[in-house]
């Protein structure tokens, strides 16, 4: 049921990780900067990509409640991880490359507004009903179309970090590297039921196929397989 909601957070979890490239021109200044920041924003990245592994694995074969559950703590985790990222692009100061102020500025902006979106889909997702299965499908299809606009914000974030000598900057430092899941897959096990199912006919339908084709989504229909494991952010 949250494989598409594991799709589309699989796209937001880029931001840091994603940034590549090299150079040795850049200037001390830069660089001091680049691990200031990455020092203090490595926990907070390997919190947003637990937060992820644990959307994927629940995807797995886990009931309504489960994923409720599994989903609610995955969006608090990230919001309070963008939220500790805003402070540690504040606490590093403006980064020494033009219009560093701003750049600084836009991304705590940003990162807040992102953690304040997350804990929205959060409150969305606790007020569902686990108790009947299609409300819950219905209920989780909105929570996903309003992860697909977050997503975008997700990524534009730090988006400005990574452009030219900062980013490569960044992309040298272990803090800013793209991290493992410290939280194991889920086995397959039991499928879970149907979209279309509801909590007087799950139990009949849960041995039923569904729709498993990849999708850039987020989860809101039930799934019968978590989806594939390899993961950014």
């Amino acid at each position: 049921m949250n494989k598409k909601l594991a799709a589309a957070l699989s796209g937001g979890a880029v931001l840091v990780l994603a940034l590549s490239g090299c150079s040795d021109d850049e200037g001390d200044k830069v660089g001091d900067w680049a691990k200031t920041f990455c020092d203090q924003a490595k926990p907070q990245i390997q919190k947003r990509a637990d937060a992820h592994q644990i959307i994927i694995s629940t995807a797995a074969d886990s009931k309504p409640a489960e994923i409720q559950a599994a989903d609610s703590k995955a969006f608090q985790d990230i919001a309070n991880a963008d939220r500790a990222l805003a402070k540690a692009v504040e606490s590093a100061g403006a980064p020494p490359v033009e219009n560093g102020q701003k750049i600084q500025q836009d991304a705590i902006k940003e990162l807040n507004a992102t953690a304040v979106a997350y804990e929205g889909l959060k409150k969305q997702v606790d007020a569902l009903d686990p108790t009947n299965q299609q409300k819950f499908a219905d209920g989780l299809q909105g929570v996903a179309d309003g992860l697909t606009k977050i997503e975008k914000m997700d990524q534009n974030a730090l988006s400005k970090l990574e452009d030219g000598e900062l980013g490569q900057a960044m992309a040298k430092q272990p803090g800013c590297q793209k991290p493992t899941a410290s939280v194991p897959p889920k086995a397959s096990g039991s499928p879970s039921p149907q979209p279309g199912s509801t909590s007087s006919d799950s139990d009949s339908d849960s041995d039923k196929g569904s729709d498993t084709a990849p999708t850039g989504k987020p989860s809101a229909k039930p799934s019968q397989k978590a989806p594939a494991t390899k993961r950014a952010e």
